[in-house]
């Protein structure tokens, strides 16, 4: 996958706000992984902020909705892990600014 492929894809991720935070799952840190194959299948693999997360079926929605609009994506995989755990260490400096931690 070219690097114009991965930022078109990660800032469409952007667009998609953890309801909870109001922050973007990549500012927060939850994406870990994209990849397309040659088949233009997306495989976004990602965490939540929680195990119990109830709003998790919302979100994997709206990552299949926004990259739905890249047209060298066919279709969106979520695959969901718990490893590693998220923490808030991983979220970028604007999150950790955003939410108001150190």
């Amino acid at each position: 996958m070219d690097e114009a492929l991965k930022d078109s894809i990660l800032n469409a991720l952007e667009m998609v706000i953890d309801p909870e935070l109001g922050i973007d799952i990549v500012n927060l840190g939850l994406v870990y992984k994209v990849d397309v194959d040659d088949d233009g299948l997306c495989t976004v693999e990602m965490t939540l902020t929680s195990m119990g997360c109830p709003l998790g079926p919302q979100i994997v929605n709206q990552v299949k909705t926004v990259l739905a609009d890249i047209p060298e994506i066919q279709d969106t995989e979520v695959n969901i892990v718990w490893d590693p755990p998220w923490d808030k260490e991983m979220m970028s400096r604007y999150a950790k600014i955003a939410l108001g931690i150190g």
